[in-house]
């Protein structure tokens, strides 16, 4: 690991601790340009896709994919809970999903090519 790995998996956890709060406020604020759901869920996760590949180079894109689908799941799940007034919508987990595995796939690929 680089000396630049601590950081990065810093970077990487606090980014998805945002994404997750932003995820379950009842109001969450409103983001400049007012873009649509499935645009910030895809910008959320090709962050996250980025991070990840960045902050854990060793482990596969498969896995890093997975990890981030499920992370998204889950986001569905809890804002499918009443009290949070939320809406859970299963396309927003499918954008997340696309949008961290093209990110990851692209990077994994850039990277290879550069070796």
């Amino acid at each position: 690991m680089t000396r630049r790995g601590p950081l990065l998996r810093l970077l990487f956890w606090g980014a998805a601790l945002f994404a997750l709060v932003m995820a379950l406020l009842p109001h969450p604020p409103q983001v400049p340009g007012h873009p649509s759901d499935k645009v910030q869920h895809m910008v959320a996760f090709a962050a996250l896709g980025t991070l990840g590949t960045l902050a854990y180079a060793r482990v596969s894109a498969v896995r890093l994919i997975l990890g981030l689908s499920l992370f998204g799941a889950l986001i569905e799940v809890a804002q499918a809970i009443p009290m949070l007034h939320r809406d859970s919508d299963p396309l927003d987990w499918l954008a997340d999903t696309v949008a961290c595995g093209l990110v990851i796939l692209a990077l994994r690929w850039w990277r290879g090519q550069r070796h």
